[in-house]
């Protein structure tokens, strides 16, 4: 009965051994993806946001070797009634027509390169710019972060649509645009990029600030320091790297923001000219027949949500797998 037990015990503690054996580490970005994958919603998201963009890289190929309807191309004398109203889909025209006789469905597709388009580079520059403002903000403190910091406040603090819409206005009243420093901002998208990262980039400085006052104590840094490190080698090589996961993230959530701002100032013709398609456009225009043509409300309106909410979701998705407090 004693070496029954006795191997028993043997038996227990060797099984133990090799469990602990078998268990493998993990690395930061494997338990990102373990957790982020458990979030349905945001691979619903991630998998929606990439079919767009395929979408948005071949629309001229689907709109020339498939449909073989241009976007600017019109239709007036078949796809208008003799009341001038459009006609709704069909075989032919999948979405319908527009008021002047274009391919809705043409018009949408190509406006999904516009969406993107603007919301990525806007996003991008404001991630830069907020990055940069903050890190600085947030690591030399001080006089530099109060004056960094009340610029954020006075940005922020601003009417954002009044604003923008004075400054596209303003430099789209003639061909050549308008000046700003060392910037020569023509009508179209350039300029709307540069109103949307304007505005946008003091969210993510006040974030990467935060971040920084908390990380610029941290043991790392003073080791850093301790060994001649400057203060740019220490910004962009000790920081920096710990900031990823927060800007990953901020970033996502307000490039819907950005998608909406767009088709904002579209809606309201200050946005990208008629000639490049757009959903704000599109929307635009439907705002007199949608009750005759709901087509021109519907398709334009439901990719713009359908793209915001993708967004939406990586975002909180994101969110939650980098935050290891999830305990997911």
């Amino acid at each position: 009965m004693g070496q029954t037990a006795s191997d028993a015990i043997v038996a227990a503690e060797h099984g133990a051994v090799v469990e602990q054996e078998g268990v493998r580490g993990r690395s930061p970005w494997q338990l990102f993806w373990y957790r982020f994958r458990q979030d349905k919603l945001a691979l619903t998201g991630l998998i929606i946001i990439v079919l767009l963009g395929v979408l948005a890289a071949i629309a001229p190929l689907i709109s020339h070797g498939i449909v073989h309807h241009g976007p600017n191309q019109l239709f007036s004398n078949t796809m208008l009634t003799q009341g001038g109203i459009p006609k709704g889909p069909n075989g032919q025209f999948w979405f319908g027509a527009d008021s002047a006789g274009r391919d809705l469905f043409v018009r949408v597709l190509y406006g999904t390169q516009t969406s993107l388009e603007v919301a990525v580079i806007a996003t991008g520059f404001a991630v830069l710019i907020g990055t940069v403002i903050g890190l600085i903000a947030g690591y030399f403190g001080g006089a530099i972060d109060t004056l960094l910091s009340r610029t954020m406040d006075v940005v922020l603090s601003m009417p954002l649509l009044l604003f923008a819409i004075g400054i596209v206005a303003a430099c789209s009243t003639t061909i050549q645009g308008c000046p700003i420093g060392p910037l020569h901002l023509t009508p179209g998208l350039p300029i709307v990029i540069f109103v949307i990262a304007l505005f946008s980039w003091p969210y993510i400085g006040r974030i990467v600030r935060g971040n920084t006052l908390s990380l610029a104590q941290k043991e790392f840094v003073e080791a850093a320091r301790s060994l001649g490190a400057s203060n740019a080698r220490i910004m962009f090589r000790e920081i920096f790297p710990n900031l990823v996961a927060p800007i990953l993230v901020y970033s996502s959530l307000i490039v819907p923001s950005n998608i909406i701002f767009e088709a904002s100032l579209s809606y309201l013709g200050l946005g990208v000219p008629q000639s490049i398609p757009s959903w704000g456009r599109e929307l635009s225009d439907a705002s007199d027949w949608f009750t005759v043509a709901w087509w021109m409300l519907v398709f334009p309106g439901f990719f713009l949500v359908l793209t915001t909410l993708s967004f939406n979701l990586l975002g909180d998705g994101l969110r939650d797998a980098l935050d290891p407090r999830t305990g997911r």
